[in-house]
């Protein structure tokens, strides 16, 4: 037996940290490439051959394109994730509310619909006021009030 044999306690306290520090920063690292990558497809402003260029530079040069990629684009990178939060949470809000009306637009939403038909000249003043009216009284939506509307659509 030539060869040596290291048993658990042979390997110093020391080195076992620093192996440990060296496998964080691998996996930190590597997250960060990750995000990278999905922050270049993210950007809208950037052009495909620009994209193409910095995902390059990225695989090819992995660290220095990271570092590079950071240091020049790393705060509108931030703010791009940022904007993203914001639009999944206001999709979630947006969600919930049409789950809690019972999947039905909210009499808002039909009074803004309304608006909207009256001002393209779809409806007289006379037939959004008459809806208008059956939507604050709960009889129904916009649509179903009645065959002088109009805008009866199925």
């Amino acid at each position: 037996m030539s060869a040596q044999t290291y048993l658990a306690y042979d390997y110093p306290l020391l080195g076992a940290f620093w192996t440990l520090l060296w496998f964080f920063l691998w996996i930190m690292w590597f997250i960060l490439l990750f995000r990278i990558v999905v922050d270049i497809f993210r950007d809208d402003s950037m052009g495909g051959w620009a994209k193409a260029g910095w995902l390059v530079f990225c695989i090819v040069l992995p660290f220095l394109g990271v570092l590079v990629y950071v240091i020049a684009r790393g705060r509108s990178m931030g703010r791009r994730e940022i904007a993203q939060a914001r639009a999944q949470q206001e999709e979630f809000n947006a969600y919930i509310r049409q789950t809690a009306a019972g999947g039905r637009p909210s009499s808002v939403d039909e009074l803004a619909r309304l608006s909207e038909i009256r001002d393209r000249g779809a409806i007289t003043d006379e037939e959004f006021r008459r809806a208008k009216e059956l939507v604050l009284s709960g009889h129904g939506p916009a649509e179903h009030s009645g065959p002088t509307s109009g805008t009866s659509r199925s």
